[in-house]
């Protein structure tokens, strides 16, 4: 069950050459869109953990992809997370 009645579901395709591709997202949700070459993800130190305290006291950690255009955080970095985990097993 959800925590705030929202569900997430991400979802992994391969939709051909990026050029080829005409992106149309919401601006009001999206401010940019930019890749990252897999292997960037894959190096050790474009990767990072975020670690929150909750009361004071240790809550949880998410992971955090830096080195790019921009910080990747938050849900789209536990996504990514998963999906090199998928991906590159051996590798991450």
């Amino acid at each position: 069950p959800c925590q705030h009645g929202m569900l997430v579901v991400p979802v992994l395709a391969n939709l051909g050459p990026l050029e080829d591709l005409t992106l149309s997202p919401n601006p009001d949700e999206v401010a940019e869109v930019f890749t990252l070459p897999l292997e960037h993800l894959l190096r050790e130190e474009n990767q990072g953990y975020t670690h929150f305290r909750t009361r004071g006291r240790y809550g949880y950690t998410l992971p955090v992809f830096l080195h790019g255009p921009h910080r990747i955080w938050g849900l789209t970095a536990i996504a990514t997370e998963l999906t090199l985990e998928l991906l590159a097993p051996d590798r991450y």
